[in-house]
């Protein structure tokens, strides 16, 4: 009853699923006691709900089945509770380019789906991440510092997505829970140094900071085991080591669980993630994307800061 009382309240504030409407939850074994009450509580709404249980995808990034695809692309609300992300896939884009509302909610687990991020104001955490977007919008380089290292890159002519947690008009879509704004940096223009001290998809919450070495816009090295593992995983794709997200986080109830879903969402944070870019505005299309969280970053975008001390100043 818990899991259904949450999915009413997301069904109901973030998506406004009405009487009718072709709902779809696509989720997978790991995932499936969240899925299921998502379905039956969109049932019990009114909407035509359908359940698609498929095998867990390799890493985040991948695409679904070519039939799922179909199906979100035919929905008019779609919502994804799976162990790997689809947000930056093809299949998500489609289906927000025919109209479909999604939310989705890579490496969502029961507390998660009950605590944290997901009890933020949602109308507070969308007005700061629209403000946030807009000054990423007007920017032309970004500088992070993390530790005495500094990475810089370019975002010229880049737009911003604002990832509200808020999905209530045809188009739209974004995690759950949310509470992010960030774009994709010129490819070929990152370069410098970051220290990592959160968490990184795939690898989860670490133990102990890690170096990042970037040059030309591509990870050249990453220091320790956490490191080596990361490298593994962006390796199975020829473009997975490309810089591909700059984010910032406006979730002030988010939590660092070691999950990048709530992690990347923390308000006062950054994150940096590589692979495909493709589906926000980049042009990379690698079949992965995984994102490292710094937690005491200090972000400028040109002259100005923008994160720092724990801090979004805008």
């Amino acid at each position: 009853m818990e899991l259904k009382s949450a999915a009413s309240s997301i069904l109901a504030s973030s998506l406004a699923l009405k009487e009718g409407e072709k709902f779809l939850v696509i989720t997978d074994p790991d995932r499936r006691r969240i899925g299921e009450a998502l379905f039956e509580t969109g049932a019990e709404l009114g909407a035509e709900a359908a359940l698609a249980v498929m095998l867990p995808r390799e890493a985040n990034g991948d695409e679904p089945p070519g039939h799922v695809a179909a199906a979100m692309a035919a929905a008019d609300v779609v919502v994804v509770p799976t162990t790997h992300s689809l947000t930056h896939t093809r299949a998500r884009l489609q289906a927000v380019e025919r109209g479909a509302r999604v939310a989705t909610m890579p490496s969502i687990t029961e507390d998660m789906f009950r605590e944290g991020a997901i009890t933020a104001d949602y109308t507070e955490v969308e007005q700061l991440t629209k403000r946030v977007a807009a000054v990423l919008d007007s920017a032309r380089e970004a500088t992070v510092i993390t530790g005495g290292h500094r990475l810089r890159m370019s975002v010229e002519g880049r737009n911003a997505v604002p990832s509200t947690g808020v999905y209530r008009e045809p188009g739209h879509s974004g995690n759950l829970p949310s509470g992010e704004a960030f774009l994709a940096p010129l490819e070929g223009t990152a370069e410098g140094e970051l220290l990592v001290d959160g968490s990184i998809a795939g690898v989860g919450r670490l133990s102990e900071p890690i170096l990042l070495e970037i040059s030309e816009g591509r990870l050249a090295f990453a220091s320790g085991p956490d490191g080596e593992q990361l490298l593994y995983l962006l390796d199975r794709s020829e473009e997975g080591r490309n810089v591909a997200e700059l984010g910032i986080g406006t979730n002030d109830k988010a939590r660092l669980t070691g999950v990048t879903l709530e992690d990347e969402k923390i308000y006062g944070t950054i994150h940096i993630a590589f692979g495909s870019n493709d589906t926000f505005g980049g042009t990379v299309a690698a079949g992965v994307h995984l994102d490292a969280v710094v937690l005491e970053p200090e972000l400028y975008l040109d002259d100005r800061l923008v994160v720092g001390q724990g801090c979004v100043h805008v």
